[in-house]
């Protein structure tokens, strides 16, 4: 079962609907009892980078959930601000991080004046390998909303890479802790295979 982790940050009821339409079972709890008791977690998010680390933080299960993360090696996924968050810090504000990938946060910074940010709409990514997450998506498009992105500082934690005005990191991994900066929720088939996959770790 994944624990949808409901920290008051992001859109929920997508993200489960999607999960049920594809068979895999889930739950959006803040209960600590339940998030022990699940094998993964989704970590959603919108909005701001110190709202959200701070709303994580001062959830009752974050203790729980790190000791489940980095000591059980259980499967996480983190979308969106999700994904930003589990980086160091971020250019958007002034809280540390989770630092469970090494990696910072950045605003982007185009050279082509004529592209608008926040980066939004459908771009296809590149995945550095098509296991675990990625696999069956070949051709692909998901929909993005951004105004930042991470920048991993070690090359190895780069699960894939799109084009806005140059590339960028979207997807990063390490061990058992999955980050994507676009919306698989808001992604059709692409998005549903996506989370199906991470069901199915």
């Amino acid at each position: 079962m994944i624990a949808i982790l409901d920290y008051g940050v992001g859109n929920l009821k997508s993200i489960y609907n999607i999960f049920k339409k594809v068979g895999v079972d889930s739950i959006i709890t803040s209960d600590i009892e339940v998030i022990k008791s699940a094998n993964k977690y989704l970590l959603p998010g919108v909005g701001s980078f110190d709202h959200g680390i701070n709303s994580l933080r001062n959830a009752p299960f974050f203790e729980t959930l790190e000791i489940e993360i980095l000591q059980n090696k259980k499967p996480i996924l983190g979308i969106c601000l999700g994904m930003q968050l589990l980086s160091n810090l971020s250019e958007e504000g002034k809280e540390k991080g989770l630092g469970w990938i090494d990696a910072k946060t950045v605003k982007f910074e185009l050279d082509d004046k004529s592209l608008s940010i926040p980066h939004m709409g459908w771009n296809k990514t590149n995945p550095t390998n098509t296991k675990d997450i990625y696999q069956k998506l070949g051709e692909n498009r998901f929909y993005f909303v951004h105004t930042y992105h991470v920048v991993c500082n070690d090359e190895k934690n780069i699960l894939a890479t799109a084009n806005y005005g140059k590339e960028f990191t979207c997807s990063i991994y390490k061990d058992n802790i999955y980050g994507v900066q676009f919306h698989p929720e808001k992604s059709h088939k692409f998005g549903m295979q996506l989370l199906k996959n991470f069901g199915e770790l």
